[in-house]
């Protein structure tokens, strides 16, 4: 966590220090409110950027810099204070990117997280949150007028109403998904060290809050892996896990490097630690409970505040030995008043559904924990957060992430590079195991999902059972998913006893409306909740996880029912009408088969060059095939063309073919020869293709004008008159200094009086 002063110096360090903690591999957040706003004067020299301005700086420093020179993205947070007078131009800011993005992709460009569109607009290394207090939020609940205030002065420099600037913040998050929110009330109250300096910003995934300048050690345990073979929750043997983990982390302080000298004395002084959990989603399902349940709730509440007592009441040892944190004197009083509040919420943790042995512990840690805290003082500022997750889980063959529950029972992740990774959820069947199904029910069951994607329907399931196979997202063409009122109950039930906070994701239906989205966030506050950011399926041009292979948020309801599926594609009949090209490019020959469906549209695509068996050959026989899958699969024969034309390598050179007398490969030929015969000739020159096609279209069907070039020098003979048609004067556009385009598409090239083409040799002028 960074801090900022508002100053151009501190700016830079901010922008400095973020490079160095990418490259490092970590991730950085920021509370930006401290900049002046757009509105505010600079020293009587105009008014400041605001910090949406310096924000693209260091979003660009961020895309430059891969994490730990890796290929993963550096992570970072910014937030904005509600009250901030930049604060609705920070809530559309990346809303705004997003529709840029979504137009390129529509016109073709590359839509991969890491490809050429998402590289190419604002924000996109960033999560973006608005810092909201209770004052704001009641006052959005009940209409109020809402002050924005100068940073310099305090003084009311705008005035909105809070309900309006509220749901602002939930359309841009319907929209792409940004803003979340931070409840800055909740937040500080839950402040362990406050008399140090109060909670402006979060990490990246809003899951590590204390003071600026400060990090924080993560570590994550695989909670099935304590489940054992009776069922239940191994208690002592999580508790032993705990135990060595948080040693282990408050070791890891002192021997870690920091990327600035206040971090590095903030790491050391206050010593926060970040211990957490993933596949809590898995450890429900396998025991037989829907993740949206009292049950599993309960479960959650008990296993976060075993793990959390334990952890101080371990802090308080260490501290015993080698003395409290070095705040920890100045902050004694509300640190064991945290203490207390989270032994006070155990207290309400509910019985009914929870084995004897994990009930007890629950509570009884906490009273161990504080009486050690008051007598030997507590090593840790912070002891536990509830982070993502994303990528250790993987390595910890974990099905589910942090507090989440399965995204889907199967889901297919985008992968950087292309292609997609099929994961089916392996908890299923244990599940199906405890819910009292027998191995060949258990076979019928599992064989259904891996062939339908879903487990609805599946034989033998008992209605009842099926909410314990509810995921994030509804399967393709089914109705099922946990509501996102389910989501913030669990984290509900564990913030509590988490000494940070949560990070977590509520996602969405693409059919939730704006309202819902609001709601989401109310309730977020009202039950409790630090930190909230939401997700509404397809909301941006692209997403990582998917529900299926070809789920297209590119297109709109009708494309996306038009457009046939990569596992179904939409293949030719036996008999087809085709076009059949011979083309010979600098002496080399070959065939160009092109099959249409019905309508005329190119389906399939055959590409033969002599001489059979030859390297050349092969490639592009399986480009042919290439062309084909995709053109079936739905994508538009304009975007191969546009794929293709300009390419450059050999063979290239002059054709036989009077509409394409020039090309600069086969490729390029090909697409060439594709435009010309399926899309409109304003679709080609768009794309940059002239052919000589183009020159005998009717409107340009005009007699030859003879035109006199300017001599180079005044007392130079008159140059003889350059013929040109009315078409070359159209797509050259030039006047008699400047050369015009040749008919191959290229610029031509004065030389004396003559016009030169230097990729085809066409020539032009008194030297032709």
């Amino acid at each position: 966590i960074l801090s900022i002063e508002d100053s151009r110096e501190s700016i830079a360090e901010w922008y400095r220090t973020e490079m160095m903690i990418f490259s490092g591999g970590s991730g950085a957040g920021i509370n930006l409110s401290n900049l002046r706003s757009s509105k505010e004067n600079i020293s009587n020299r105009g008014k400041s950027s605001g910090p949406v301005s310096f924000m693209k700086g260091a979003d660009a420093i961020a895309g430059t810099i891969r994490s730990g020179g890796k290929t993963r993205r550096a992570a970072k947070m910014v937030i904005l204070n509600a009250d901030h007078p930049d604060i609705k131009q920070f809530i559309v800011s990346k809303w705004k990117e997003e529709e840029k993005a979504k137009a390129l992709i529509a016109a073709g460009y590359d839509d991969a997280i890491d490809g050429e569109v998402y590289t190419n607009i604002f924000f996109q290394n960033a999560n973006n949150s608005v810092r909201a207090s209770d004052e704001f939020m009641c006052a959005a609940a009940e209409g109020k007028d809402w002050e924005l205030k100068a940073v310099r002065t305090g003084e009311a420099v705008d005035k909105v109403n809070a309900k309006d600037l509220f749901y602002n913040i939930s359309e841009a998050a319907w929209r792409c998904a940004d803003p979340g929110m931070q409840f800055d009330t909740t937040i500080n109250k839950w402040h362990t060290c406050p008399n140090t300096g109060r909670i402006n910003a979060s990490n990246p995934c809003s899951e590590y809050m204390h003071l600026d300048d400060s990090a924080c050690n993560l570590a994550s345990i695989n909670l099935l892996k304590f489940l054992n073979e009776e069922g239940t929750f191994d208690v002592q043997s999580f508790l032993s896990t705990v135990r060595t983990l948080i040693i282990a982390q408050d070791i890891i302080v002192g021997f870690s490097s920091y990327p600035t000298p206040k971090i590095a004395k903030n790491a050391v002084d206050y010593r926060q630690l970040g211990l957490g959990y993933a596949n809590l989603g898995a450890l429900v399902m396998r025991l037989g409970l829907p993740y949206d349940s009292a049950e599993a709730r309960t479960y959650a509440g008990a296993i976060t505040s075993l793990m959390t007592g334990e952890a101080y009441a371990v802090s308080a040892e260490i501290a015993q030995v080698v003395g409290p944190f070095a705040g920890y004197e100045k902050n004694k009083e509300p640190m064991l008043r945290v203490l207390q509040m989270h032994g006070e919420e155990a207290k309400k943790i509910d019985k009914n559904f929870l084995p004897a042995a994990l009930r007890d512990s629950a509570q009884d840690v906490w009273a161990l924990a504080y009486e050690a805290g008051r007598q030997y003082g507590i090593r840790n500022s912070q002891a536990t957060v509830l982070a993502p997750t994303g990528t250790i889980s993987f390595m910890m063959d974990s099905t589910t992430t942090g507090i989440e529950p399965a995204f889907s029972l199967v889901a297919y992740k985008k992968m950087v590079g292309g292609g997609f990774l099929k994961i089916v959820n392996t908890t299923v069947g244990p599940a199906l195991e405890k819910l009292g199904y027998n191995g060949a029910e258990r076979k019928e069951i599992m064989d259904y999902v891996l062939a339908n994607d879903t487990i609805e329907g599946a034989p033998h399931l008992k209605e009842k059972d099926l909410p314990v196979f509810d995921c994030a997202t509804n399967a393709p063409g089914r109705s099922r998913s946990i509501h996102y009122l389910g989501h913030i109950r669990m984290m509900a039930a564990a913030q509590p006893f988490i000494s940070g906070a949560i990070s977590k994701t509520v996602n969405l239906p693409e059919s939730a409306t704006i309202q819902e989205v609001m709601d989401t966030y109310v309730d977020a506050w009202k039950l409790g909740l630090k930190a909230i950011a939401i997700y509404r399926d397809n909301s941006k041009g692209s997403q990582p996880l998917n529900t299926s292979r070809t789920k297209d948020s590119n297109k709109d309801e009708t494309a996306k029912t038009e457009a046939p599926s990569e596992a179904g594609r939409k293949k030719l009949p036996q008999d087809v009408k085709a076009l059949r090209h011979k083309f010979s490019i600098a002496g080399h020959e070959g065939y160009i088969h092109c099959g249409m469906y019905e309508d005329g549209k190119l389906g399939e695509v055959f590409i033969r060059v002599a001489k059979e068996g030859s390297t050349i050959s092969g490639l592009m026989e399986a480009i042919g095939v290439l062309m084909s899958v995709a053109l079936q699969s739905g994508v538009p024969v304009e975007t191969i063309i546009r794929k293709f034309v300009h390419w450059r390598f050999e063979p290239a050179g002059f054709t036989t073919n009077s509409d394409i007398p020039m090309a600069k490969s086969i490729l390029d030929y090909i697409g060439k020869f594709l435009a010309l015969n399926f899309i409109s000739t304003a679709d080609q020159q768009a794309m940059g293709i002239y052919t000589h096609k183009d020159e005998e279209s009717a409107e340009e069907k005009t007699e030859p004008v003879a035109i006199a070039p300017q001599p180079i020098l005044a007392s130079a003979p008159a140059a003889k008159p350059v013929v040109v048609t009315a078409s070359v004067q159209k797509y050259a556009n030039f006047s008699y200094q400047d050369a015009p385009a040749c008919r191959c598409g290229a610029i031509m090239v004065r030389t004396g009086s003559c016009y030169t083409c230097s990729s085809c040799g066409e020539n032009l002028g008194s030297c032709s």
